[in-house]
């Protein structure tokens, strides 16, 4: 499904699922490089780039107590976002969460950091419980409160608030860069976003998902319900911006 004239090139660099957190950050850079700022998915890109960067920098600085899982994990994360990409992009099916934002890439009315925090609930609040699973599979593990991947997990926090709240100013432009006005919904809507929230509630799914392997149609349900939620948010917080009324003396 073309949008821009590049999408071509966005696929191709989505075809390949990466192995290691450079073919991540590869990948990053390769859309970031194709995306125009008028397209909303370079904004979120362009945070998931930092927020990569970031858990790559810890990792061998050895600032975890399991660095391979957590290196996984974010292998496994992004992953999910290439996929959903390449899934619309070869006009297959989307999670509705992804939909929502790919459909309004091109909306000029909608702010930048609308779209990195709308890429950031779909990515988190749906692909965050299933990466987490995988993950956690993969290594012989299980998801859990008291485990030392948890505390892994929950020791980037901080570094990704302080991320999103930068962004939070750095993006509050409309998507072609000019300025909103002083007062708008959006306001209310930047505030009430957590990255920390999200991440608590993606682990406790994850959890859920976990306990239901042997359970199929209960583990699908939970996804299409877990993805209606977040599809419900996401448009949400893509509402456009409208334009300053002018003051009538």
């Amino acid at each position: 499904m073309t949008m821009f004239p590049y999408d071509p090139q966005l696929l191709a660099a989505v075809s390949t699922p990466p192995a290691t957190i450079p073919d991540v950050m590869h990948t990053m850079a390769a859309i970031d490089g194709l995306c125009v700022d008028g397209d909303g998915l370079k904004w979120f890109n362009w945070l998931y780039q930092q927020v990569t960067a970031s858990v790559e920098a810890r990792v061998n600085a050895g600032g975890f107590t399991d660095p391979a899982w957590l290196s996984s994990l974010d292998v496994q994360f992004a992953g999910l976002y290439f996929g959903a990409l390449k899934s619309w992009l070869s006009g297959m099916p989307a999670a509705g969460c992804w939909r929502a934002v790919f459909e309004r890439r091109s909306q000029v009315a909608i702010a930048r950091i609308q779209f990195a925090l709308a890429g950031i609930n779909a990515h988190i609040n749906h692909d965050l419980p299933i990466a987490i699973v995988a993950t956690s599979k993969a290594a012989g593990t299980s998801p859990g409160h008291s485990t030392p991947q948890y505390k892994d997990y929950t020791g980037l926090n901080g570094t990704l608030d302080g991320l999103v709240d930068a962004a939070k100013r750095q993006l509050h432009v409309r998507l072609l860069g000019d300025a909103l006005p002083p007062i708008s919904h959006l306001e209310d809507t930047v505030a009430a976003f957590s990255v920390t929230a999200a991440r608590e509630a993606a682990w406790d799914n994850a959890e859920v998902l976990w306990a239901l392997r042997s359970f199929p149609m209960l583990r699908d349900r939970t996804l299409s319900t877990l993805d209606g939620l977040t599809t419900l948010a996401g448009k949400a917080l893509l509402v456009p911006v409208p334009m300053a009324q002018a003051v009538i003396a």
